[in-house]
């Protein structure tokens, strides 16, 4: 195999993250942006692949142990 130490990346033409989207904020998201970013995308992988059946008997079985 060959051995490719000097070899550039793409970082090395003085491209930063930040040139290109901007500078990001230092503080963090708040939690319900970040279930509504994810909530939609799990939702469809559940559908996806079937996980919405055991999604449920899950939930139904956390209910019933807590006397629901």
């Amino acid at each position: 195999m060959a051995h490719i130490v000097g070899r550039p990346g793409h970082r090395a033409h003085g491209h930063r993250a930040t040139d290109i989207f901007g500078e990001r904020p230092s503080s963090t998201r708040h939690p319900l942006v970040a279930a509504a970013m994810v909530l939609p995308l799990a939702a469809f992988l559940a559908v996806a692949f079937g996980g919405w059946d055991a999604v449920v008997t899950q939930a139904s079985s956390v209910a019933g142990m807590l006397g629901r």
